[in-house]
C-alpha cells in the first residue's frame, strides 16, 4: 500500500497567550503531485481541525517544519546539531531546541494528534506505507539538498539579509529571490515526485504575482512557500526514501520510533562520512539512473491526477478552517517572532 496524501505544514512554533496566534502554512498534495487543498490557518484549534479534515483515513503522511519530539532538558538536540554538520557548507545550521524552549506547539500539535489515532515516525525503520503519520522536516535541506531545486552552492537568500546586501537593497532582492524559488517550485512539475504549483489556485498565484516588498505581505507568501517544500518532501520521503534522504539524529538511543529526528533530502556530499544507501535497502525495489531529477514520475507535465480539485474548489470540505486566495490578501499582522535555525526556521 502506497501513501495517497503529503501534507506540509509550516507550523507557528508560538502557542498561547492573549495575542492572536500567528499563521499557520499549510499545503495537502495528491500522489500524483496536484495540490488538494493549501493556504493558512491561525493557532493549534485551526491547524489540527484542517489537518484532519484534509487527511485521507489510513494514508496520509505530514510534515511538520517545527520540532516534534524534545526530550533533552538543556542545549541543542542531536538532530540540529546535524544539520549544521551535514549542511553547514550551504549556510544552513540550526539552533536550539530543549525541553526549556517557550514555544514548542509542535509538540502539543503531535499530542493532539496522538489522541485521535495519529502516530509519529522517526524514519529510522524509513518511510510508512500507511497510516496518519507525522515527521519532522526543515525546509532549508530540502533546498540545498535535493538537486532538483539547483541550490548546490548555498541556501536561498529569500529569509534573512545576507551580509553581503545592504539593508536599503534587501526587500527588493530578497523578492527576486523568492521568485527564482517559485520558479524552481513550478520545475518539480516533471520530476518524481512531481508539485503541480499550478493545479490550485492558492498555490497557483505565487507564479502569477511578484513577491511583495512589504514585510507583512512577504511572510505571508513564504509560509506557503515552506508547507509546499514540506509537502513535496514527505513525498520525496515516500516514494525514494533513503535513497534520497537521510534521517538526521538517528543515533538517539530513544526507542524505535520515538526518537527527535529531522528527515532532510541529501546529496552524497552531505551525509555522514559520504555514506551512500540504494533503493534496494530501504524500499525493496531497485534504483535506476539519477533518482528523481531526470524522468516525468506518474504525470507528464500540467497533468494532474484523479481526485484533484479545480481552479475555484476549496478542497474536501468547504468549511473548514484554512483561508485561501479567495477570501484573504497577501496581508497579515508582524507580531510573528522571528526565530530560525541559524539560517532560519521559522515558528
Amino acid at each position: 500500500m502506497a501513501i495517497e496524501r503529503f501534507i506540509g505544514i509550516d507550523l507557528a512554533w508560538a502557542h498561547g497567550g492573549t495575542r492572536r496566534p500567528n499563521e499557520t502554512g499549510v499545503a495537502a498534495v495528491d500522489a500524483f503531485g496536484a495540490v488538494i487543498d493549501c493556504g493558512w490557518t491561525r493557532g493549534l484549534d485551526e491547524t489540527t481541525e484542517w489537518l484532519v479534515g484534509t487527511a485521507v483515513h489510513g494514508s496520509t503522511l505530514v510534515f511538520v517544519d517545527a520540532p516534534l519530539v524534545v526530550d533533552n532538558p538543556a542545549g541543542q538536540r542531536a538532530c540540529e546539531r546535524e544539520v549544521g554538520q551535514r549542511y553547514g557548507r550551504w549556510k544552513v545550521s540550526a539552533n536550539s531546541t530543549n525541553l526549556g524552549s517557550a514555544r514548542l506547539a509542535g509538540v502539543l500539535l503531535l499530542e493532539r494528534l496522538r489522541k485521535v489515532g495519529w502516530s509519529y515516525d522517526d524514519g529510522r525503520e524509513g518511510p510508512p506505507t500507511s497510516g496518519l503519520v507525522l515527521s519532522e522536516c526543515y525546509p532549508y535541506t530540502t533546498l540545498v539538498g535535493a538537486a532538483e531545486l539547483g541550490y548546490g552552492l548555498e541556501r536561498p537568500t529569500y529569509k534573512r539579509r545576507p551580509a553581503r546586501v545592504p539593508s536599503a537593497d534587501w526587500r527588493e532582492v530578497r523578492a527576486q529571490a523568492c521568485d527564482q524559488l517559485i520558479g524552481r517550485l513550478a520545475g518539480l512539475a516533471t520530476t518524481d515526485p512531481p508539485l503541480l504549483l499550478a493545479s490550485h489556485p492558492v498555490s497557483r498565484r505565487l507564479a502569477e504575482e511578484p513577491s511583495p516588498r512589504r514585510a507583512a505581505d512577504y511572510k505571508h507568501r513564504e509560509d506557503l512557500i515552506d508547507a509546499l517544500l514540506c509537502a513535496w518532501t514527505a513525498a520525496l520521503w515516500s516514494r525514494h526514501g533513503l535513497t534520497r534522504c537521510q534521517v538526521l539524529g538517528a543515533g538517539s538511543p530513544a526507542p524505535q520510533g520515538q526518537a527527535p529526528t529531522i528527515i532532510a533530502p541529501a546529496r552524497p556530499e552531505q551525509r555522514r562520512d559520504g555514506e551512500q544507501v540504494t533503493g534496494e535497502q530501504v524500499t525493496g525495489k531497485p534504483v535506476t539512473g539519477e533518482p528523481g531529477i531526470t524522468g516525468p514520475g506518474t504525470t507528464g507535465p500540467g497533468t494532474v491526477g484523479p481526485g484533484t480539485v479545480g481552479p475555484g474548489t476549496v478542497g474536501p470540505d468547504a468549511n473548514n478552517p484554512v483561508r485561501r486566495a479567495s477570501s484573504v490578501s497577501y496581508t497579515r499582522p508582524t507580531t510573528r517572532a522571528a526565530h530560525h535555525r541559524g539560517a532560519p526556521r521559522d515558528p
